[in-house]
């Protein structure tokens, strides 16, 4: 299905006398282009469930739109409603509107087994995919805009400076790379800084619960300090005889430790 008939973004925006908001890390993305990428990247096919957070003015929720996905778009902001819903007409019942925020919004709201596709909103990113990887509601794939620095988090080898716990929790529940570079001119209004899109698939074979509940434990004590020797910053849950029974050398830092030696971490956690 194609919606190139629609009026550009950018005149709808204008028309409707709408503008981005500062305090709600809004930036939108007009590029089609760049919007039907994304959604190739996602690798959704026809007739696919979708979760979309942040879709304001419906630029990317159109390019999902038009790979066949069924999409379900969480939107705070009520001024894009009247946006989105005239997209839901032409949608034909494949566009469901959420009109919440979307750290609040429960799993029973949304459907199980449905991807996330979403240009995020700068101040929720965070937390919103921490709660994909731990939460109630754990999608079996996300292709994800963040700012650049955040991507680089994610997908960061040991020992650099963006590597930390985010990275230990995204890669040990999923499969994570950055798959697109957006230069902030692609976005209206500009950011300060670029962004990049991530595509997370969850591993077949990830922590069981009881070792994902240590792993943050132990990722929270190794980073909590990360300047420190883990034989410190670990004394809490077992310091040197922990790291020994992780087969891990205890003077080693938490920037130091690929995700595979936090799993033994958690794992030599639940042994003692």
């Amino acid at each position: 299905m194609s919606f190139e008939d629609l009026p550009p973004l950018r005149e709808s925006l204008a028309a409707a006398g709408l503008f981005a908001k500062k305090a709600l890390g809004q930036h939108f993305l007009f590029d089609l282009n760049i919007t039907r990428k994304i959604a190739r990247l996602a690798q959704i096919g026809l007739g696919e469930a979708v979760v979309e957070v942040g879709p304001g003015p419906g630029g990317l929720t159109r390019a999902l739109l038009e790979t066949g996905a069924r999409v379900v778009a969480i939107e705070k902001d009520r001024r894009f409603a009247p946006m989105l819903e005239a997209l839901a007409e032409r949608a034909g019942g494949r566009l469901v509107i959420i009109e919440a925020d979307a750290l609040g919004v429960g799993p029973d709201a949304l459907p199980p087994g449905a991807a996330v596709v979403a240009n995020l909103p700068y101040n929720i990113a965070t937390p919103l995919l921490i709660g994909w990887l731990v939460g109630p509601w754990r999608p079996p794939a996300m292709t994800l805009m963040f700012q650049k620095e955040v991507a680089e988090r994610i997908t960061a080898p040991p020992g650099g400076r963006d590597y930390g716990r985010l990275t230990v929790l995204a890669q040990a529940l999923c499969e994570a790379r950055q798959v697109l570079s957006v230069p902030a001119r692609a976005f209206t209004p500009a950011p300060n800084v670029d962004s990049a899109v991530v595509r997370l698939t969850r591993r077949e074979w990830p922590p069981d619960e009881a070792d994902l509940a240590r792993l943050q434990r132990v990722t929270a004590a190794a980073f909590g300090q990360r300047r420190k020797m883990l034989r410190a910053s670990l004394r809490p849950l077992g310091g040197e005889r922990l790291c020994a029974a992780a087969g891990l050398d205890p003077t080693l830092r938490a920037g130091d430790i690929e995700v595979g030696g936090y799993l033994a971490l958690a794992r030599a956690l639940g042994d003692a």
